[in-house]
C-alpha cells in the first residue's frame, strides 16, 4: 500500500488529465436529459394563474413601465384632441385656380409643356 500511495504522488499530467476525463465521462452516463415535462397536480391552480398572467399585456401586468423601451407607447392616448377641423394643426393642401394648374402641369410633366 506504501507503494500505492507514492505512485500517486507521482503522475504527471497526462495521468491526473485521464482520471479527471474518467470521471467526467462517468458521472454523465450517470446523468438523464428530461425533455418531457408535465404539470404538477397538486399546484395545477397557480401554474395556469402563471400562464395566463404572461400571456396577458405589459399594461394589464404592471401599473408603470418597467423599462425604458417601454415608455414608447405606453399611453397610445393623443394629448390633444385629433379635431381635424382645427386649422391651427391641420393644414390641409388648398388649391386655388392658379396653384391647381400648375399642379396640373406638373404631374404631367412641366419640360413637355415648353417646347
Amino acid at each position: 500500500m506504501a507503494g500505492r500511495v507514492g505512485q500517486m504522488k507521482n503522475q504527471d499530467e497526462v495521468h491526473q488529465n485521464q482520471i479527471l476525463r474518467e470521471l467526467f465521462l462517468k458521472e454523465l452516463r450517470a446523468q438523464k436529459l428530461y425533455t418531457q415535462y408535465h404539470v404538477n397536480p397538486l399546484r395545477k391552480a397557480k401554474f395556469l394563474n402563471l400562464i395566463h398572467h404572461a400571456a396577458q399585456g405589459p399594461k394589464k401586468k404592471y401599473s408603470e413601465t418597467q423599462t425604458e423601451a417601454q415608455e414608447i407607447g405606453w399611453d397610445p392616448n393623443p394629448l390633444i384632441n385629433p379635431d381635424r377641423q382645427d386649422h391651427r394643426l391641420n393644414h390641409f393642401r388648398v388649391y386655388h385656380d392658379i396653384t391647381l394648374y400648375k399642379a396640373k402641369l406638373w404631374s404631367l410633366g412641366e419640360d413637355d409643356h415648353q417646347k
